[in-house]
């Protein structure tokens, strides 16, 4: 995907809350501002050209894009993709190793800089993808993000204690033919999540893991279109 008409893009440094030092995030500002800010969340290949053109997507919608790059500390400005098994080896082996408390405070930071730079209205939500996509799950029960918006999460059923702690909506897309995610811990999230207001599941039948990834080898296009559609009805509600 080329740059969107009237989307600028620019590089923009983050600094860590404990001290140790900054991150770079890549941000794709639209051509109307003020407006809500997105910050999209990296799945285990870095902040790789897929995930760049999903940042255009969002700016072309009128939202700012920012991605923030959560393996600075392992090593910074990962660019992966999906196609060999080299860049799999490695975007597993980052992903092993990366830290999660760390990722969510960094993670954190980023709202913070994104609710103050230019151009943005102060409402700021999330969006991730696959290891992104847990991480978004974890921010919707750990920061003030107005909104969290999770795909393909890993692992969420380890992480549904915490679902009372969900203060702003939780938006939960999940792949019914998802390799990462076996059918008993599907039915878990969907089953925990079903009282709780505040967060909202869908499942697409015959998708599998990383459907909305662009250009990925499992992209689903009607999947993705349905879950992007719901994706955009929800961060106009809160950020707009």
């Amino acid at each position: 995907m080329t740059r969107p008409a009237g989307v600028t893009s620019r590089y923009v440094e983050i600094f860590a809350v404990d001290g140790s030092g900054s991150f770079k995030a890549f941000v794709a500002l639209p051509s109307t501002l003020p407006t809500g800010v997105v910050v999209v969340i990296q799945e285990i290949f870095g902040v790789n050209k897929s995930l760049r053109d999903t940042a255009y997507q969002f700016a072309e919608m009128g939202l700012i894009a920012v991605a923030p790059d959560l393996f600075w500390r392992l090593e910074p400005e990962v660019d992966l993709t999906d196609q060999t098994e080299a860049e799999w080896q490695k975007a597993f082996d980052l992903m092993k190793r990366f830290d999660e408390d760390r990722g969510i405070d960094d993670l954190k930071a980023t709202i913070s800089f994104a609710r103050r730079m230019t151009g943005s209205n102060g409402k700021v939500g999330t969006v991730g993808y696959c290891l992104g996509g847990r991480l978004a799950f974890l921010m919707a029960t750990r920061s003030d993000a107005d909104i969290n918006i999770s795909y393909y999460g890993v692992k969420l059923d380890e992480l549904l204690g915490e679902l009372h702690q969900v203060t702003h909506k939780l938006l939960v897309h999940i792949a019914g033919k998802d390799q990462f995610m076996p059918q008993a811990a599907r039915n878990a999230v969907i089953s925990a999540s079903a009282g709780n207001r505040l967060v909202e599941t869908h499942i697409y039948p015959n998708a599998q893991h990383a459907f909305a990834r662009l250009n990925g080898v499992h992209f689903d296009r009607f999947s993705a279109t349905i879950a992007n559609g719901r994706t955009a009805e929800a961060l106009a509600q809160a950020l707009l």
